[in-house]
């Protein structure tokens, strides 16, 4: 059985020749794999790294299983679906509402792990019924509005958390990744997070020394004299050893927090699969729903440890559209370094040790983007928000999952904030959709049209997706392009 783990040498094993690329099959020279597997692991360190800190997880089990999902995620997709697996960051919102309401790591991860089990079935109704079954649930307006309300649900936590603790490291840091973000080019551009973190760092070390212990709220949500950097956790780490696993605990008020994530995760999935299809010219579509299911193993053998979800990373298409090396030896080879991080307790404490107002700066962009994320699902497929069909929904329904507005049943049972944002979303526009006159009837397909046409679809085609990782083309739905009756 053919496991995608033997690579033809390409060319000489240095470089790729003039305009050609490194095939999924193919792998450089051992050592400069090795190079491009640790520079995968640094392009996904200040998101994937961090996620797992706000959500008040171990990081050193975090890029642990971020390691051993990636192996999953090789082996399911035979190697022809180059990714490292990371933490989501959709996640965190999840995780900020499930311990404001009294729980603990073990339901956050429980919470999550049920998500990977709903992710995985997924995975394998796409690969049954073809991407139309996503299409038909989920068109984007719906993932667009999803999205968003998960990212714009993250903004208190930014306020009110991590932003006071101190407020100049925060807006410095800010300043610093958003000119990093702009201004940066290639390799640094998509390490932007991560050099903000490193600035945020050397700033918090350099006032702790010259204004000395800052008086604001610190890490146990009560104001008091403390040092914005405290490096006393790594001093008493060792080098090696194990991280601290625990057993998911299950309530179902978490568990509906959490399902909405599906529909972000899904819609990373696609834009993965999508993107890393065109940049390597070979037609991928086939292999989305094995994507999406290896996703949901990964997620549940990490979670049921007491680690964070994973799923397909972005930052990785950009480290191999800049390179052009699509070899999924250099991610074997960065799951490599990933487990030999998760059992060193030294790297963890760093991580752990990140100042909060360097969490401030951060997370003022990375929420945001993620909200934003659900624009661009969005702008890419043309949606066309002038339609009431499309507008009465998403609005309502992100208003609910920023606001974190409640709808009590009982005195035990209640929705609000994201949940609730998404069953409203999605039960508003199947419902209005339903009822609505014919002219209003417009169904844009999945998150970007670009690439694929769900009426002819090519051979062996089990169905297609968009990308939310850049298509080649721009998408004619919405008011401009084809419409099509489902």
């Amino acid at each position: 059985m053919d496991l995608g783990v033997r690579w033809k040498l390409h060319g000489d094993g240095r470089t790729p020749a003039p305009g050609a690329v490194v095939r999924p099959d193919e792998r450089l020279s051992w050592p400069r794999t090795a190079g491009l597997g640790a520079q995968h692991v640094v392009a996904m360190f200040g998101a994937s790294f961090v996620a797992p800190v706000l959500m008040g997880l171990d990081p050193n089990l975090a890029i642990m299983m971020s390691g051993v999902s990636t192996v999953i995620f090789l082996l399911a997709t035979r190697g022809r679906v180059p990714s490292y697996l990371g933490c989501s960051l959709s996640f965190v919102g999840v995780a900020a509402v499930i311990r404001a309401q009294g729980g603990t790591s073990a339901t956050v991860t429980g919470a999550v792990l049920v998500v990977g089990v709903v992710l995985f079935l997924v995975g394998l109704a796409v690969q049954y019924f073809g991407a139309r079954i996503i299409h038909a649930t989920m068109p984007p307006i719906v993932t667009g509005a999803v999205v968003m309300l998960i990212g714009f649900n993250l903004a208190p936590v930014t306020a009110s958390t991590y932003w006071p603790q101190d407020q100049w490291t925060a807006l410095l840091v800010m300043l610093f990744t958003g000119l990093a973000v702009v201004c940066l080019r290639g390799f640094w551009s998509r390490v932007a997070i991560f050099l903000g973190l490193v600035f945020g760092y050397g700033i918090s070390w350099v006032f702790d020394r010259v204004f000395g212990k800052i008086h604001s709220v610190g890490p146990g949500g009560q104001p008091t004299d403390h040092w914005r950097l405290d490096l006393s956790g790594v001093g008493k780490a060792d080098w090696i050893g194990l991280p601290t696993f625990h057993g998911p605990s299950f309530q179902w008020s978490a568990v509906l927090v959490a399902l909405p994530v599906v529909i972000a995760l899904v819609a990373e999935n696609a834009g993965h699969v999508k993107a890393v299809g065109e940049m390597t010219g070979e037609n991928l579509d086939g292999r989305l729903g094995t994507a999406i299911s290896a996703d949901g193993v990964g997620s549940v053998l990490s979670t049921a440890l007491g680690g964070p979800p994973n799923t397909t990373y972005s930052e990785n298409i950009g480290v191999m559209a800049a390179t052009r090396v699509y070899s999924t030896a250099a991610y074997w080879a960065a799951a490599g370094f990933a487990l030999l991080f998760g059992v060193c307790p030294k790297f963890g404490a760093v991580v752990a040790a990140i100042p909060g107002g360097v969490l401030g700066g951060i997370t003022v962009i990375l929420y945001g983007m993620i909200g934003l994320l659900g624009a661009q699902i969005w702008t890419k497929s043309g949606v066309d928000l002038r339609n009431p069909l499309n507008l009465v929904p998403a609005a309502a329904g992100i208003i609910i999952g920023i606001g974190n507005v409640t709808l009590k049943f009982t005195d035990t049972f209640s929705l609000s904030g994201i949940a609730l944002g998404t069953l409203v979303v999605i039960t508003g526009y199947h419902a209005l959709r339903a009822l609505a006159p014919a002219h209003l009837k417009t169904q844009e397909p999945l998150l970007d049209e670009g690439t694929s046409s769900y009426d002819a679809p090519s051979s062996g085609d089990s169905g297609s997706t968009g990308s939310t990782g850049g298509s080649g083309r721009s998408g004619g739905s919405g008011s401009e392009g084809q419409r099509r009756e489902p």
